[in-house]
Order: C-alpha cells, then structure tokens, then sequence
C-alpha cells in the first residue's frame, strides 16, 4: 500500500513575456527552488532526488538548474512531456516518496522561451515525424490545415464543434477569458495584470476563429518549484501545519477515444482529462463536490470549457453556461483559476503544472492574499500536453 505525500514547500518567479529581463533558465530555477526550500524551511542537503521538467532547453538543463541550489550529487530526472511536464515532475516526486524509496523530493519546473505563437509541434519541417502528426491529422480531415498557428487551430476548431453540438457561443468563450484576466489582476506573479470586458475580448484580434488573441495563453519565461516530502518527514521535522496532502493523484495518455470520432473536442483531449480525473477521485475518496478551488489548464478558453466537462462540474454542453454564469469564478460554486490561468498568468510549459500546484498549496495554507477563496480545505490542479498527457491531481489541506 503506497504511503502519504505531502507539499511542504512551493516557490515560483513572475511570469514573463519572453526576454523581458536577460535571465537564464538556471538563474529563474535558483530563484524558484531557493524559495521553495525556504518555504519547507529546509536545506538542499535534505533533497535526495529531483525531478526537473522543461522542453526548450537541452538535455540535461535540470542537472544545471538545480545546480544553482547545491552540488550534492542527487539523481536528477530531466522531464519533458508537453505542456504536462510540471504536473509530470510532480507526480514523480509523488511516486519516489508514497513508495517509501524517498523521505524528500523536489519537483522543478522551469521554461525560457520565444516570442510568439506556440507551435505545438505541427510546425516543424518535416510534419509527419512529428510527435503530434496524428491529433493534426484528425483535425485536418475534418476542418483542413490553415495558416494560423497549429495550436490554436486546433482548439479553434475544437471551440467550433462546441458551439455546432451544443449551442455554445462566442460570449460564453469570452467570458472565461475575462475572469482570468480579472482574476490576475491580484496576482504579482502573473505576466499580465489588465482587466478586460467581454466585449473587448470580443473585439481583440482573432487568432482562430472564435478564439480572440485574449482567450489563448501566451509563451512565457518562469520556474515553479513544490518540495514533497513523506509522512515521517513532516512528522519528524514538525512541518504539520505547513504541509499539504497529496490526496490522489492520475496521468492518462491518449486511447481510441481520442482518435475514433474524428472530433477535436476528443483529439484536445477531453477523453484523457475525463479518465484521469475519475482516477485521481477513486484514489482519494474525493469527488468534484468536494473541490473548493481548481487550476486547470486553459491554454485556451475552450479547454477551459471542455474541462469543466470532463471534471464532471457539468454535463457535456453545459459549460459554456457555468462560465456565463459566474459559477468559476469568485463568489461561485469553485473558484476556477483564481491565479489568473495560463490565459493571464503566463505559460512557460515545464513550470505551469507546478505553478498551479503553488497557488493551491496557498490558497489551502489561507495565505493567497486579494485571490483567497475563503474556507479553501480541498483543491484540484489540472495539467494537459497536446500529444498526449493528462495529470488530475488533488490536494487536501493537512
């Protein structure tokens, strides 16, 4: 039977337009691991293994990431799984220490990018080695292969089968773009701070149709960090009223489901998302109804829709008015993204699962500031790669 394992440290850098300050990825993952380990009120020495995730940098960028915080010695894992890497790193913490192999881990995130769109992988010059070649080829037969950018043509057209089948429409997408803008507003870390209406969401410059330039997340530099430690740890080092448990946790991967209805609602991965939350539920005994505070992976507005779906917030369709309503938002039955999402937040691909187990870590200690969803005890960070990978994890105020 596997033990417990808690968070007992977070730590994250603003998130940055790409090349705003002259940074290196190792100085943003000193910055965030260094705060982490202060946070857990803990050395480095007391880390016996690390699991670092990126995808832009080379291979072995985390050995020189975690470097910045000790020469120890301590198996590093380099991690890349799509846009899931930071929730993939952590899981793998959660894992080394629930078997009983390790009494501390550190999970490290970290990205520095390129100005511009995200490509997803559809990009590259010879497409049909691409790790994504397949999920492109379903949208293709059934919408073509444009000019915009691959990723959010994708979930463009995955927002227009949305709104064909159930009648969702473009306000409902902006809705969920205008309360994760409003949601950062309170955020010091995120990379954009600015309030926006519906309308001028609206009004923005289209990516893909629906989706407006301020319903898609933007590249970003930044690093994230979470320590996770075993009961006897927190136990011996009296770190209880810190610590925050890892309740359950599941990654899925691509099934037929994603591929047989040729829908890109399915090929985004809804399907994944689905199976990955029933796991991570049957695991903890815990169930949506039981979940105060959520960050999920919105890297558009229309995943945040299908999310709630597959979350089992709503039945499939029904998304689109629990944005519309204010249902996610502050005041709401869930605070959804109170750190402001991918959408506003940032999303620098190996830190964000991290990031996300950082806001939830604070808003369950009570200590989240202007963005406190009062009476936090349950939350529940989604994280999704395009390729594919989804991580449901949820945590429980210890």
């Amino acid at each position: 039977m596997a033990g417990k394992a808690y968070i007992i440290g977070v730590g994250m850098t603003r998130f940055e337009k790409p090349e705003t300050r002259d940074r290196q990825y190792w100085d943003m993952a000193g910055e965030a691991g260094g705060t982490a380990l202060a946070d857990a009120g803990i050395p480095y020495s007391a880390v016996e293994q690390a699991s670092v995730g990126y995808c832009y940098q080379a291979s072995t960028a985390g050995q020189r990431a975690v470097y910045e915080l000790g020469l120890t010695g301590i198996p590093v894992y380099n991690v890349n799984n799509n846009c899931a890497t930071g929730a993939t790193a952590l899981m793998m913490a959660r894992q080394f220490v629930a078997s009983g192999l390790n009494d501390c881990v550190l999970a490290l995130g970290f990205e520095k990018m390129k100005r511009g769109a995200l490509g997803g992988g559809a990009d590259s010059g010879d497409f049909a080695a691409s790790p994504v070649a397949r999920h492109y080829g379903v949208m293709a037969a059934a919408h073509g292969f444009g000019t915009t950018p691959p990723t959010a043509q994708i979930f463009g057209n995955a927002a227009r089968e949305h709104m064909d089948r159930y009648g969702t429409t473009e306000r409902q997408l902006a809705a969920v773009g205008a309360k994760n803008h409003r949601h950062s507003a309170d955020n010091p870390n995120a990379q954009f701070q600015d309030v926006y209406t519906i309308e001028e969401i609206l009004a923005a410059r289209t990516v893909h149709r629906p989706l407006t330039k301020l319903q898609c997340s933007p590249t970003s530099d930044g690093s994230a960090a979470v320590v996770v430690a075993s009961e006897r740890f927190v136990r011996e080092r009296g770190l209880a009223g810190r610590a925050v448990e890892i309740a359950g946790q599941a990654m899925t991967t691509d099934t037929r489901d994603s591929f047989a209805s040729g829908s890109c609602i399915d090929v985004v991965g809804r399907p994944m998302s689905r199976a990955a939350a029933r796991q991570a539920y049957e695991a903890s005994g815990l169930g949506i109804e039981d979940v105060d505070v959520i960050e999920l992976h919105d890297c558009f507005s229309v995943n945040e829709l299908l999310t709630y779906e597959a979350l089992g917030m709503c039945a499939d369709g029904g998304s689109g008015k629990l944005a519309e309503d204010g249902a996610t938002a502050h005041g709401g039955r869930w605070v959804v993204n109170p750190s402001g999402g991918l959408i506003s937040k940032g999303h620098p691909l190996g830190a964000t699962g991290l990031a996300q187990a950082a806001e939830l870590v604070w808003q369950l200690r009570g200590t989240a500031g202007a963005r406190q969803v009062p009476g936090a005890r349950v939350g529940l960070a989604h994280n999704i790669g395009l390729g594919g990978a989804a991580v449901v994890t949820l945590l429980r105020k210890g």
